[in-house]
């Protein structure tokens, strides 16, 4: 199922563009890929299916994903002209985020999306617990709008539905031929991992325990099922009857190797 290795328009904290070749090798054949947690979409952009069920808890990014997919090279041009050396500033970016944050409109919104991710600190997408888009202004030489990436993804979204919803509900649409996968919120390992929380919400053990249990659920029906993590004591207990594949992977800013990825294809049932 491999294609070409092509980028994302987004940044994007743990995105997988480094270690899209081990997974294109782990997911076998299909008809439909199963996508929950997109995030920057990677995946999606370099596996090659007949269609894509693509989705997230982060409404705002799959929202901006049906801008691309509808839109394509008018929301490339809308969005790009929020990147002035005038935007590049602190005052600028703080009151760009306040007009996210209180934005109805769905393209304005949308393109302040991809605004904010290209200026805000590593590409990372945060709420507050009040559901605010709250991560700060970092000063980049010049941030780049990724229009050829775009229109990519525009292209390849005529194949794709994208959804905002829970794991569970994107995961019992499963069928013969589709095949899951999930790069789930990731295992805490450092202090500094809390900066990086997916959602306003969280993800918690019950709920990591829920999707494991699903992935039981689906294996048993003889539909393939990937997650990605981090290679920890719980992990390994959650997927203690999965295959697992394990190699290191550099977090750039922690500056240390960690052992990544789950593989739950031959997932044994009790």
């Amino acid at each position: 199922m491999a294609v070409n290795q092509m980028r994302s328009f987004l940044k994007w904290a743990g995105g997988k563009y480094k270690i899209i070749n081990r997974i294109q090798q782990a997911l076998p054949n299909g008809r439909q890929l199963i996508e929950h947690f997109a995030g920057s979409g990677i995946v999606f952009f370099n596996v090659d299916f007949e269609e894509y069920l693509v989705a997230d808890t982060i409404a705002d990014l799959i929202h901006l994903y049906k801008q691309v997919q509808v839109q394509g090279n008018n929301f490339a041009l809308y969005a790009s002209a929020l990147f002035t050396p005038e935007n590049n500033t602190e005052v600028a970016f703080y009151d760009l985020r306040a007009k996210f944050n209180a934005c109805t409109d769905l393209a304005r919104k949308s393109a302040l999306f991809v605004y904010l991710n290209r200026h805000c600190f590593n590409g990372l997408c945060r709420y507050c617990s009040k559901g605010q888009f709250n991560v700060p202004f970092v000063r980049y030489t010049k941030p780049t709008f990724s229009s050829v990436e775009m229109l990519n993804f525009h292209d390849k979204s005529k194949r794709a539905v994208f959804e905002v919803a829970d794991i569970k509900v994107i995961m019992e649409k499963a069928e013969i031929g589709s095949v899951v996968y999930c790069d789930l919120p990731y295992a805490l390992l450092t202090t500094m991992a809390n900066f990086c929380s997916y959602t306003k919400d969280g993800f918690t053990l019950n709920d990591k325990q829920a999707l494991a249990d699903c992935a039981k659920k689906l294996i048993g029906r003889d539909i393939p099922v990937v997650i990605s993590n981090h290679k920890t004591e719980s992990t390994q207990s959650l997927y203690s009857k999965a295959k697992i594949i394990s190699f290191e992977v550099f977090i750039q800013r922690i500056s240390i190797f960690q052992p990544n990825f789950l593989y739950t294809r031959e997932f044994v049932c009790n």
